[in-house]
């Protein structure tokens, strides 16, 4: 049994190599609580938990959703895409413990009355989908009484991990994001009611369905409780994934991975996040503090800029790859996104056209935001009206015809995948 403020928790046990199924239960304690739908959700809904994929939604109200649903066909979908470029923590938990996200998922499958587990990993990711197979292939062997669990390998494409692109994909075999007026929204696949999780979701349900709501709630604060998975890169010793409790500081955060103590700003959630200023290092690292800042967690990513850097530029290679990345089904991301990039691109070369080019990005930004069909647009106009606030001296630089000093270094601390030329996309 683990003991009630230890850390790290969906990590407890990583050595480098995934933990295989004796060695989970030995060190999880095999589980033995009651997963029937009453008792998990009644354990959820004490907990608090909520999805960790970056909507924070919250999982037990999934689970009554789903439950209430009428039919016998019912799926749990693991979403393990990793499609967020800036984040490595499926990678990490799915090599420290498949196990424990599988049995999270099981656990949810009980309460919801579904029979199927689908795993979803990126089909560019092999070592994880190594891991998956592995644990799957232990449990069969073992012939655990549970629901039948099978893993797919979507492309890796940024709007695939859309949960309701995920399950299109897997009706469809087309990674196509879905309109949604309302939420929250049952996806079907075929005649099946879909439940969406991500890993670390459904690693914290297989811990909650073991230990408790209060164990749970030990750590965190009353609005964000338990711990998260928080990927950073930029200016770091190197690129890591650590396990935090919800409420510490973004310094102790920056500190365990050795980063930049004193950045000139943060880009939280990744590619379709927010930047933060440098100088709220000393701010709780949980969802109300961060979004009385302006900002938001999102999907757990922090990404490093030191001074010397130009904001202006790292945002602009973003909204390039976000705009080639987009599902192109609706005009905002067809004509806006690539519209902002370039604007953008404008404004970074620091022509005499910058500030008007700064006015059209301006005006495109409250065009774009709410008209698409899904929140792929509304991610990058947020990126870009938050850089322009946070870098607000080097945009008026560049607007000026005077390039900002970081931008001359060409200095890069975002890790913006490589561009594929459009006409070699595949959206399928």
């Amino acid at each position: 049994m683990i003991e009630a403020h230890a850390l790290p928790r969906v990590l407890h046990g990583s050595s480098g190599r995934p933990l295989d199924l004796s060695t989970h239960e030995r060190e999880f304690a095999p589980g033995t609580g009651d997963r029937t739908h009453p008792a998990l959700l009644d354990q959820l809904e004490r907990s608090g938990l909520t999805g960790r994929g970056g909507a924070a939604f919250a999982t037990a109200r999934k689970v009554r959703l789903l439950h209430e649903q009428r039919g016998h066909h019912k799926t749990v979908v693991v979403n393990a895409m990793e499609s967020e470029p800036a984040s490595h923590k499926e990678f990490a938990l799915l090599g420290a413990n498949p196990h424990l996200v599988l049995d999270g998922a099981v656990a949810l499958a009980s309460a919801i009355g579904a029979r199927d587990v689908i795993v979803c990993v990126a089909r560019d990711n092999p070592a994880v989908i190594n891991h998956v197979t592995r644990a799957i292939h232990e449990r069969v062997r073992r012939a655990r009484r549970e629901a039948a669990i099978t893993l797919h390998t979507p492309p890796g494409r940024y709007v695939a991990g859309e949960e309701s692109a995920l399950v299109h994909w897997l009706n469809d075999n087309e990674s196509l994001p879905q309109y949604r007026p309302v939420r929250p929204h049952v996806l079907r696949l075929g005649r099946s009611a879909v439940m969406v999780d991500n890993a670390e979701t459904c690693a914290n349900v297989g811990l909650i369905s073991r230990f408790g709501a209060e164990w749970f709630r030990s750590l965190g604060t009353e609005s964000s409780p338990g711990t998260t998975l928080v990927s950073l890169t930029g200016a770091v010793e190197r690129p890591t994934v650590l396990e935090a409790a919800f409420g510490t500081s973004l310094r102790t955060i920056l500190s365990s991975a050795r980063a930049d103590p004193d950045p000139q700003a943060l880009l939280l959630g990744g590619f379709g996040g927010t930047w933060l200023e440098g100088t709220h290092v000393a701010a709780r690292y949980d969802r109300a503090t961060m979004t009385s800042l302006g900002a938001d967690i999102g999907a757990g990513v922090i990404v490093v800029l030191p001074h010397g850097g130009c904001g202006v530029s790292e945002t602009q290679r973003v909204v390039k790859w976000m705009a080639n990345e987009s599902a192109r089904q609706c005009g905002p991301c067809a004509f806006g996104l690539p519209a902002l990039a370039d604007d953008l691109a404008h404004l970074v070369r620091a022509t005499s056209d910058g500030a008007t080019a700064l006015e059209r990005l301006r005006a495109r930004c409250d065009v774009i935001e709410g008209r698409g069909a899904c929140h792929h647009p509304d991610g990058v106009v947020r990126l870009v009206r938050t850089a322009l606030r946070v870098f607000k001296h080097d945009v008026a630089a560049h607007a000026s015809g005077r390039a900002c000093e970081g931008s001359q270094t060409g200095a890069r601390y975002v890790a913006v995948p490589h561009l594929e030329r459009e006409s070699d996309l595949v959206w399928q």
